[in-house]
Parts: structure tokens; sequence; C-alpha cells
């Protein structure tokens, strides 16, 4: 049995979720979501547009993976249309700075140039201070990859810790040589 999948899913009250054919339409106050989910494979139920809960038809090895892996992606789109979702990026070194110019994002990471990453629609990119971004939006994995994409400009590095990296994240940093 799929522990995640057994849970319902609680719908806030501004989230509107219908059902037409295989595809769920989740539409709330931050944007359109829909998902095709396999109806042959589970069972639906919606109740009272409060709450929404998964049951495979039969319970076998493929079944139980995809349960819980369908649970989670209708309830990342029930959140990311009611509150969405947010990561915030820190830029670490000596005159490491972002800027916004209309929907590119302007990056100086001490190379001989500047990287110019172009916004993709549905994620709102803020430059909260100059060496802090804020990336927001309704679909967790577009969030997600972007964050991502902006972390591979500048990796990184183990002895100083200079680079781009996620609020919070642990950064093991070596010893440097000794004499």
């Amino acid at each position: 049995m799929s522990k995640i999948g057994k849970i319902s899913i609680s719908i806030p009250e501004k989230v509107k979720v219908v059902l037409a054919g295989n595809i769920i339409n989740i539409e709330g106050p931050l944007g359109k979501k829909s998902l095709d989910i396999d109806l042959e494979m589970f069972n639906l139920d919606i109740k009272d547009g409060k709450e929404i809960s998964i049951k495979p038809k039969k319970i076998d090895q493929n079944s139980k993976r995809l349960w819980g892996m369908n649970r989670s992606l209708i309830n990342n789109a029930v959140i990311g249309s009611s509150t969405g979702y947010e990561k915030i990026l820190e830029l670490v070194g000596v005159g490491y700075r972002a800027a916004l110019k209309g929907k590119q994002l302007n990056l100086q990471l001490g190379y001989s140039h500047d990287i110019n990453y172009d916004i993709p629609d549905g994620i709102k990119i803020e430059v909260e201070k100059q060496t802090t971004l804020k990336i927001s939006g309704s679909d967790k994995q577009q969030v997600g990859s972007v964050a991502s994409k902006i972390k591979t400009y500048r990796k990184i590095e183990p002895y100083k810790g200079k680079g781009i990296r996620e609020k919070g994240q642990y950064v093991l940093k070596k010893e440097g040589k000794k004499k």
C-alpha cells in the first residue's frame, strides 16, 4: 500500500477542481494546471469540492508505484494554484550581483562577460538585494528547474564557498593546503 497515496488532498476555498474525461483541471488565484490521470487504473473521488482522494482499481506492483506519484502531482498542482512555490537563491562572492532588465535576468558572476538569462513564462523573479534572487511560480517543477539552471552558471566552490546557492543550503568546505 502506498502511504502517500492513501492521504486525501484538501482543496482550499479559492481553488476549483473539475474532472473532464481523463483530464483534471485545477484553477486557482495564481494560475491553471491540467493533469492527465489514467482513469482505467485509478478511481478519483472529488467530495463536495473540498477533498480529492485517489485509489487504484486493482492493486499490483505497477499501480502501487504510480499511486503515490499521481497523488503528489495533484497535490502539487493544488498548492501551486493557491499559494504557489518559491525558491530563494544567494550569490556569494566579491562582485557577484544580479539585476533585472525587462524579461531578462542579468548576472555578473566574475566572468569576463555578463550572463543574460531569459525568464520563462509562468515564472516571476525578484531581485531583493543585488545578491538575493527570489524565484516564484505556480508550477513546482518549473520553479525548481529555473533555480537549478541559474545555479549551474556558478557552482559552489569548496574552498571559499563562492558561487550561487539556495538559502539555507549547507556547503561542505575543504581545508586549504598546509605548509
